[in-house]
């Protein structure tokens, strides 16, 4: 893994942090997402939280191991609440595989795409090399979302060991892979550090998507 907070620190001194407070966009996937603007970009300020393509097509909900684990062998889109537990949707978004992400279908709502790499280190940059900006309040002890991203650590999926740290870890897939592997982007519990790392492509973790401020 890399950590974003080693880059040059002098990168920052000429961009701007500028926060155009929370809105709310109503998609045509039936969802209102929260929104924030950070810099030149409108990012969602929640998990994606969609059961179809931008095109109508379904992806399968996968509630059991066996149904996770065959959707990651047979390499399709597949997407869970974390536990199962349709409740935890409503906070935090649904856990999708790479093979939804990465799906020609466009996994993003119109007029939306997922954040790239590239995106997420500029993001880093903007709040000047501090994960805690980015996390919700309350979520550890070290959170102030002054960016007003408020992200929230909840958990993910493994491909055969089922739901782990809800509360501790938030991965938000990116569209790049090499190999075998994906990458996600990493929040901690307790630290401020916001890396890339990654991970087999039939993990859940969730996703956060991005559009140009016009």
């Amino acid at each position: 893994m890399k950590a974003i907070a080693k880059f040059d620190k002098l990168i920052i001194l000429g961009l701007l942090l500028f926060v155009n407070g929370c809105g709310k966009e109503p998609q045509n996937d039936g969802n209102n997402y929260k929104t924030v603007k950070i810099g030149n970009k409108i990012w969602m300020a929640e998990n994606l939280n969609v059961d179809r393509f931008r095109n109508g097509d379904l992806i399968s909900e996968a509630k059991t191991n066996e149904e996770w684990a065959k959707a990651g062998r047979e390499g399709k889109p597949a997407w869970c609440y974390y536990d199962n537990d349709p409740m935890n949707g409503k906070k935090y978004g649904k856990l999708y595989n790479w093979y939804a992400v990465n799906d020609k279908r466009v996994l993003a709502p119109e007029g939306w795409y997922l954040s790239t790499e590239e995106e997420f280190e500029n993001l880093f940059r903007l709040v000047k090399n501090d994960g805690n900006a980015l996390k919700a309040i309350g979520v550890d002890r070290t959170g102030t979302n002054s960016s007003k991203f408020s992200a929230l650590l909840v958990g993910f999926r493994s491909y055969s060991n089922g739901f782990s740290d809800l509360g501790t870890e938030l991965f938000l897939w990116i569209p790049a892979s090499h190999n075998n592997k994906a990458y996600a982007f990493n929040l901690s519990y307790g630290s401020n550090i916001f890396y890339v790392s990654s991970h087999y492509k039939d993990y859940g973790f969730s996703v956060r998507c991005i559009k140009d401020y016009n």
